[in-house]
C-alpha cells in the first residue's frame, strides 16, 4: 500500500488542449478515491497519467515516497482494472490470474497461493478451468478484477470498470468492490461518470469538470454542503432542481421571488426560513438561484407559507416514492420525489407543493455558482 501524491499535475496535448489543469489532490495510504464526473472532465486522463499510459506535462506523480514521472508502467507497482475485461480468451481464468505473476518469475508454489486465495474470495474457485468465452459479464469482471488483485500491488486503479454489466450486476458488483476493499485495505482510485456508483464506493469522491477539481471530500459532506452549482447539480438523484430569481424584502422577512406565476395566476414567491433570513439580507435585490433537492419537496402542511401550486406533467411511479415532474415559465423542468401515498395527481391536473426552505440552497448564478455561506 501507499500514498499516491499529485502536485500541480497539468496535461496539455500537442493540440494546445489542456485536459487536466494544475491538479493537486494527496490520497492516504489504504484510501479509496472516487474521481467521477462528465465525459470529458479529465477524470480517465488524470488516472492514465497516474499509471503511466500518459505523459505529465507539468507537476509531480508519487507513489508511496518515489516520484513517478519518468517511471515505466510496469515498474510502478500499480494494477489497472479497464472497462473492457482485457482477457487473454486462449488462457483459462487461472492462466489469466497467474500471467502477470509468471512474467514476474515468481515461484510457483506462490502463484498457486495467490491465485487460489483471490479466486476463492471472488467466487471463481469453480471456474479456474474455463475459458473467458464461457463466462458471464460479471464473472470476466471478477477475473480482470482477480488478476489485478494477485500481484499485491501499492495500489489498484479502476476505470469504469462496471459500465459494462447490467444494472442488478452493477450494483452487487460495486458491494462486493466495497468489501474487497475494507478486506484489503489497498489504495484505490476510481473512475466513474455515475455519480451514485461514486457516492457509495468512495471514502472521498473528487468532483471534476474541464479539467479541475471542484470539490473533494467524503460522499455525504459534497452532497448537503456542494461548493458551486455545478457540484450540486451532479451530486444527487434525481438531480438538483433550480429556481433563479432574486431576494426581495417583505418587512422583517426575505421573500424568494421567482418571476413567473403559477397555472391560478399567483406570482412563485417562497418566504427564507427565519434562522437563514438575516444571512440572506446581504443579497436582497440581487440575481440568485435556488437550490432544490427532489426530497425537499413534500405534502404540504396547511399552515406552510413555502407552497407552489404546480401543473403535473409526468409522474413516475417508484414502489415508494414517486417522482413528479412539472415547469415553470422560467424553469421547463423540475422533480419532485415525493412518498407513494395513495395515487399521485395525473398528468394535466394541479397540485401544491411544500418546500422544506431550512434545506435549501442558495448560489450565485452561473453554471459555476458558488454556493452562499447562508
Amino acid at each position: 500500500m501507499a500514498l499516491v501524491a499529485l502536485k500541480s499535475v497539468t496535461k496539455t496535448y500537442p493540440n494546445g488542449f489542456q485536459a487536466v489543469k494544475d491538479f493537486n489532490l494527496d490520497i492516504k495510504d489504504g484510501e479509496f478515491v472516487v474521481f467521477v464526473g462528465p465525459s470529458g472532465c479529465g477524470k480517465s486522463t488524470t488516472l492514465r497519467m497516474v499509471a503511466g499510459l500518459e505523459d505529465v506535462t507539468g507537476g509531480t506523480i508519487s507513489i508511496g515516497d518515489r516520484v513517478v514521472n519518468d517511471v515505466h508502467p510496469k515498474d510502478r507497482d500499480i494494477a489497472m482494472v479497464f472497462q473492457s475485461y482485457a482477457l487473454y480468451p486462449h488462457m483459462s481464468v487461472y492462466k489469466n490470474m497467474a500471467f502477470a505473476l509468471k512474467l514476474r518469475k515468481v515461484p510457483k508454489a506462490e502463484i498457486d497461493r495467490r491465485v487460489n486465495g483471490v479466486a476463492k474470495t471472488l467466487g471463481l474457485t469453480d471456474m479456474l478451468d474455463r475459458k473467458p468465452r464461457q463466462l458471464s459479464g460479471g464473472q470476466r469482471q471478477r477475473v480482470a478484477l482477480g488478476r489485478a488483485i494477485v500481484r499485491e500491488p501499492k495500489a489498484f486503479l479502476f476505470d469504469e470498470p462496471l459500465s459494462n454489466l447490467d444494472a442488478k450486476l452493477r450494483v452487487t458488483t460495486r458491494a462486493e468492490l466495497k468489501a474487497l476493499h475494507q478486506r484489503l485495505k489497498t489504495t484505490t482510485i476510481y473512475v466513474t461518470h455515475d455519480q451514485e456508483e461514486a457516492m457509495t464506493l468512495g471514502d472521498r469522491i473528487v468532483v471534476m469538470s474541464n479539467g479541475l477539481i471542484q470539490q473533494a471530500g467524503p460522499p455525504l459532506e459534497v452532497y448537503r454542503n456542494p461548493v458551486n452549482r455545478f457540484v450540486a447539480s451532479f451530486v444527487g438523484t434525481p438531480p438538483m432542481n433550480f429556481l433563479e430569481g432574486e431576494l426581495q424584502q417583505r418587512g422583517g422577512s426575505v421573500v424568494f421571488v421567482e418571476g413567473s406565476n403559477d397555472p391560478s395566476g399567483k406570482p412563485y414567491e417562497l418566504p427564507a426560513h427565519p434562522a437563514r433570513a438575516a444571512a440572506l439580507a446581504a443579497h436582497v435585490g440581487k440575481p440568485i438561484v435556488l437550490g432544490i433537492r427532489p426530497q425537499m419537496f413534500i405534502l404540504p402542511d396547511a399552515q406552510s407559507p413555502a407552497t407552489m401550486r404546480v401543473r403535473v406533467n409526468v409522474v413516475e411511479p417508484l414502489g415508494d416514492t414517486v417522482d413528479v415532474a412539472f415547469s415553470t415559465a422560467k424553469q421547463p423542468l423540475l422533480v419532485a420525489r415525493l412518498p407513494a401515498r395513495g395515487n399521485p395527481p395525473p398528468a394535466g391536473q394541479d397540485m401544491t407543493l411544500e418546500v422544506a426552505m431550512d434545506l435549501v440552497h442558495y448560489f450565485e448564478p452561473g453554471e459555476f455558482g458558488k454556493k452562499l455561506q447562508v
